[in-house]
């Protein structure tokens, strides 16, 4: 994928293939609620890119993983609500409702959550202030590196194709590789793509 300019065209093309998906929502069924920002920026060459964190080494769950903004929702609060509290807490970011653009499928984690993902628009300057009490890093990662795809595995724990993205001189793995599969498909795309199915690393299972 050829690198994609951060401005008024991409977000219009954006907002109208997340308005032609009907996102699928999921029951619990035990599953603790999540939410998570896809938040589209600009990188210091004003090219196209999204927002990725690496978690905190000191984090007792998931720690120095790479992840997108978000976390619990908490008892009260609506799962965009958190997914606006989350961004604004782990990177500095204050999310005005209208800066929403849509939103994705409910994802279910082997670790025990349901993470609905939120699609969002931030300004190319807007500062990225990492909390260290949970975020080490904060990446902007141009579009750009999603265009190859991301990689399909087989574990022989499940019968379900793992999904995998290579970033950053390393691998990005589900949850945070299926959520950014989807947006790629159906954001930038236009396809009508679902993930919920995909799998996620065995070591991620806890």
């Amino acid at each position: 994928m050829k690198s994609l300019s951060f401005g008024d065209a991409l977000l219009e093309s954006i907002a109208a293939n997340l308005a032609r998906l009907t996102p699928v929502p999921l029951e619990a069924h035990g599953l603790k609620r999540a939410a998570v920002c896809v938040v589209v920026t600009a990188d210091d060459e004003g090219n196209a890119a999204l927002v990725l964190t690496r978690r905190a080494e000191h984090l007792s769950a998931h720690a120095g993983q790479f992840a997108l903004p978000g976390g619990r929702v908490e008892e009260g609060e609506s799962a965009l609500d958190a997914a606006r509290r989350e961004a604004r807490e782990e990177i500095g970011l204050a999310l005005p409702k209208d800066a929403l653009l849509g939103r994705l499928d409910d994802y279910p984690t082997r670790s025990g959550y349901l993470i609905t993902p939120f699609v969002a628009w931030c300004a190319a300057d807007a500062p990225l202030q990492p909390n260290p009490s949970e975020v080490a890093s904060i990446y902007r990662v141009p579009l750009s590196e999603f265009g190859p795809g991301p990689e399909f595995i087989e574990i022989p724990e499940s019968d379900r194709p793992v999904v995998r993205y290579p970033l950053l001189g390393t691998r990005v793995h589900a949850p945070t590789a299926a959520v950014i599969y989807q947006f790629v498909e159906v954001g930038l795309h236009g396809r009508q793509t679902r993930v919920a199915h995909l799998e996620q690393p065995r070591w991620a299972w806890r």
